[in-house]
């Protein structure tokens, strides 16, 4: 699977791939990275929203139970009044004893002047003596029946919490619901302390969410909506959620609107019920910013992905295009025009590229000039070497001949015990031979050396005390292969220009040394020497290409064979100084094949 994406991939065209890199390198990681900030985003928005409502809540109970703490210590006190219990319970004669009754107990009024808190305080009383239209009211069959009225009976001394309608003056309030015993009397009562609604509000009007407070019937109680309040949580079109439930935030729906909502069941002074405070806020509202700063955040990514994805196809143009020029340059050389240059600006890879392609076929036609100049040079050698045989063959007249005609004269001269004579004439056979059988092969320096060998012997002979010889060696050189007939003509060179006209004759050296990776070879003798004059036309004659037939196979053959075998700079050098003897040297490099 994997060897087959990797295929697919190297089948896709460059500016495919390049478009896939930017997918996957910036639009893939720009589009999980601006999805995790949005959803981060709207979390820490939502965050901070639920901190705050959860503050709210807070100080919403904190305020609230403040302000409720006004009726319970008024409850807790008017429960334990002697004077209301004799104003509650006495049986009253006529209508003026009970308005003196009244004006004597004003507790109820003064409570109402000093605490803002509370709206009115009711105290229901089972005495038909008293008047029904005060403070003080009667039970009658209705009040009786009401549930707030008969959990209050049914419980002993604990407050109770609920949205009830006063019957003096028919408004809702809510209310602080508490049973009084009067013990002297042996009867009961009901205490109801009426909450200052308007000032409920008014501290629910102080936050910033929708705020509301709930009875245990789902009646509001307080909100800081005034359209909310008198009605119930079904008016509004919200799901009660139950106490058990936790205190949330739970997500519900109103109107067909997400809102979020957070409920603190509460029992204030520790009440047999509770009352619950509700805080909700819009969804909406609250990721209404986030979401303008992502909309705003979208279309800053999208404007920039677009703005990169047409860089992406200019960059990719600009590119291709100069991988395509490239590409058909190449073919063009593979065509065998090897004489166009590409021209491709800049200093990329592709650049440098397109410099050493420029460098590889310059190279390849320095290699192509090389080879033909070589083949030249060969060819040259080959017709030099035939020119040789041509004249060599043309000097073997009869040679059987001459070769027995030397045998001959050898036996002779030996039969007479001639054996210097004898050993001259063995020696000059064996150079003949080993000069007309060479080839265009190469021969060991040993080899051409014996013929220097040979030469040199004859040369004494002819010479007697007059010329002396030696050779000096490296015995690792010997091995070396080298073209036939390289040191012998310079050899007799020396001895023939060198020696011959010097009556007290002289001294032929041959030296010869590996150094360098070279072979280096010296003649040098101390004969006549030479001009400088004499010696600089030598040099012109050597490096003149017109044929001379004087020469053979001299000084001169010697070094275009060394050139053209060796290259240019491998031919002969001379230095001589008139009365101080002639050197003749040269160095050839080793090569592989130098060795068998």
């Amino acid at each position: 699977m994997y060897s087959r994406i990797i295929t697919l991939m190297n089948n896709l065209r460059l500016r495919t791939k390049l478009f896939l890199s930017f997918g996957c390198v910036a639009l893939i990681p720009v589009l999980i990275a601006g999805v995790f900030l949005t959803s981060e985003l709207r979390n820490i928005a939502m965050g901070n929203a639920l901190e705050q409502i959860t503050a709210n809540v807070d100080r919403v109970k904190k305020r609230t139970g403040e302000m409720l703490g006004v009726p319970l210590d008024i409850a807790y006190r008017l429960s334990n009044d002697s004077r209301l219990e004799e104003a509650a319970n006495y049986r009253y004669m006529s209508v003026y004893d009970v308005v003196e009754a009244y004006w004597n107990y004003p507790d109820f009024r003064e409570f109402v002047r000093l605490y803002n808190e509370i709206s009115s305080i009711r105290l229901y009383i089972d005495n038909p003596t008293v008047l029904d239209n005060w403070e003080f009211l009667q039970t009658d069959e209705q009040v009786t029946q009401e549930q707030w009225y008969r959990t209050a009976i049914a419980q002993r001394s604990l407050v109770c919490w609920n949205y009830i309608r006063d019957n003096r003056n028919g408004q809702y309030y809510l209310s602080l619901i508490r049973k009084v015993d009067f013990l002297n009397q042996r009867t009961t009562g009901v205490l109801v302390v009426n909450v200052n609604t308007d000032k409920l509000n008014d501290i629910l009007n102080q936050e910033t969410f929708e705020t509301l407070i709930v009875d245990e019937n789902d009646n509001i109680v307080a909100s800081n909506r005034e359209d909310h309040l008198g009605k119930t949580l079904g008016d509004i079109n919200f799901r009660p959620v139950t106490s058990a439930a936790g205190q949330g935030p739970y997500d519900v729906t109103i109107d067909g609107k997400a809102f979020k909502t957070l409920i603190d069941d509460w029992h204030p002074g520790g009440s047999l019920n509770s009352l619950r405070i509700i805080s909700i806020f819009s969804v909406e509202s609250i990721v209404e910013e986030p979401n303008r700063i992502i909309s705003l955040a979208s279309l800053v990514i999208i404007s920039a992905l677009i703005m990169a994805i047409l860089l992406i196809y200019y960059f990719s143009r600009l590119l291709t295009g100069r991988m395509l020029h490239l590409s058909k340059h190449i073919s063009k050389v593979g065509s065998g025009n090897l004489g166009a240059m590409l021209v491709i600006d800049g200093t990329d890879e592709i650049g440098q590229l397109a410099r050493q392609f420029n460098h590889m076929v310059r190279n390849i036609n320095d290699l192509m000039s090389e080879v033909q100049e070589t083949n030249r040079q060969k060819n040259a050698i080959e017709l030099k070497q035939n020119e040789i045989k041509f004249k060599m063959m043309a000097s073997q007249i009869n040679p059987h001949f001459l070769f027995n005609a030397l045998e001959s004269i050898r036996m002779k001269a030996h039969v007479r015990g001639q054996a210097d004579i004898s050993q001259v004439v063995r020696l000059l056979g064996k150079m003949m031979r080993k000069n007309l059988e060479v080839g265009n092969g190469m021969i060991s320096l040993q080899s051409e050396l014996e013929t220097v060998n040979c030469y040199l012997v004859i040369q004494k002979f002819r010479y007697d005390d007059r010329l002396s010889y030696e050779l000096h060696v490296d015995p690792k050189a010997n091995p070396v292969q080298i073209p036939p007939l390289i040191i012998q003509p310079l050899v007799e060179n020396c001895v023939i220009h060198g020696l011959e006209n010097r009556i007290d004759g002289g001294m032929v050296r041959v030296d010869i040394r590996l150094e360098e990776e070279q072979l280096k070879v010296q003649v040098s003798d101390n004969g006549t020497g030479m001009t400088k004059a004499r010696t600089q036309e030598i040099r012109e004659m050597l490096e003149n290409k017109d044929d001379y037939e004087t020469n053979n196979i001299g000084m001169r053959n010697v070094h275009l064979r060394l050139k053209l075998t060796y290259g240019p700079q491998c031919g002969l050098t001379l230095a001589s100084q008139s009365g101080f003897g002639t050197q003749i040297s040269f160095a050839i490099p080793l090569r592989r094949d130098s060795y068998v």
